[in-house]
């Protein structure tokens, strides 16, 4: 078990259980032991995992079971039958499971019967084909826990670096016209508190990445750094947020460079996903800052394309237990800490 280990057991969403999602949570606890996992469960369809892996199960309907069960069988919470299974073939009664499972994890984790939600990966298709509306899970997690979907900041986070992009899954012609003073403030602010809370850093150093090359050559080569990064900027220092920027992102992934700060910010998704999986891509973590629950995923897909060849790599499912347990452990200090 980790050294900090949270007091109640960590909900491990499947995903789609026609995906690598079920065989990730179980070989997840194969390697609990080498690993120093916490206990945790597995929720979905148990013939997901079973269709995969023939490793030992116990069935659980109540929290309270699962740290007893952990040690000798993989705890699963059977939520509901998702149909005839084939690794690899996506069907809408799977869809719904991997929904129904999601909502099960985040109850469970706002109750505090868990300790924190690890979400195992979806598709997005088939999820919108059972008229499933939102963009992915954060802004579905961030609904029910009732924050809205601007306040849930999505971190990437590994060993040696942790990113935010600022703007996610949107064409790079659109970038310049989204980006704006008020959301670079807003997302700083709450990776901010993030750090804070759920790190326990208590002056978090930010760096924010310029939009432009060389971050725009004091207006050269783009004047979006002068007229919208620089003045939000000078806001957060006013409000006691330490940032620095803009900064030119061709050297601030730099080792000496990116190591002077808790957290990188970047305008766009590649900008900060890029040079990150290629630092972490085996142990690289998707958390979300701003919710009331601690919630990680694995950085990956659903992998269909390799369900069930045993092929897919569990080290980032093991990598987001691990630090899902971290984080619950440090709200749980914090928490009990004196005021």
């Amino acid at each position: 078990m980790p050294e900090a280990a949270p007091r109640h057991p960590i909900a491990v969403t499947m995903g789609d259980p026609a995906g690598v999602g079920p065989e990730m949570a179980a070989r997840a606890w194969e390697a609990r032991r080498e690993q120093g996992l916490p206990p945790f469960v597995a929720i979905g369809d148990v013939a997901a995992i079973e269709t995969v892996w023939n490793g030992p199960v116990a069935r659980v309907g109540d929290m309270a079971e699962v740290a007893p069960a952990f040690a000798g069988a993989l705890p699963v919470w059977h939520l509901e039958d998702s149909g005839p299974l084939t690794p690899g073939r996506p069907t809408p009664a799977g869809a719904t499971c991997a929904l129904h499972t999601l909502e099960t994890g985040i109850g469970l984790t706002r109750n505090q019967a868990s300790a924190a939600l690890v979400t195992g990966p979806v598709s997005k298709h088939a999820l919108h084909g059972i008229g499933y509306t939102h963009p992915g899970q954060t802004e579905f997690i961030a609904e029910r826990c009732g924050v809205t979907a601007a306040n849930a900041v999505m971190m990437l986070a590994g060993p040696g670096l942790r990113v935010v992009p600022l703007t996610v899954h949107i064409p790079l012609a659109e970038v310049p016209d989204r980006l704006t003073s008020e959301l670079i403030v807003a997302k700083a602010r709450i990776v901010a508190r993030g750090l804070k809370r759920d790190f326990g850093i208590d002056a978090p150093r930010i760096a924010m990445a310029g939009l432009n090359p060389h971050a725009g050559e004091n207006g050269q080569l783009g004047d979006e750094e002068v007229r919208i990064i620089a003045p939000a900027i000078a806001q957060l220092a006013a409000e006691g947020v330490i940032v620095a920027g803009p900064l030119a992102a061709d050297a601030l992934f730099a080792p000496g460079i990116r190591q002077q700060y808790d957290a990188l910010l970047c305008p766009y998704h590649d900008q900060a996903l890029a040079p990150f999986k290629a630092l972490h891509f085996h142990d690289g973590v998707n958390l979300t800052l701003g919710l009331p629950i601690v919630r990680t995923s694995p950085d990956h897909g659903t992998a269909f394309n390799i369900a069930g060849t045993g092929r897919a790599d569990p080290g980032p499912t093991i990598a987001a237990i691990r630090l899902a347990a971290t984080l619950a452990a440090v709200r749980e200090r914090s928490c009990a800490a004196p005021r």
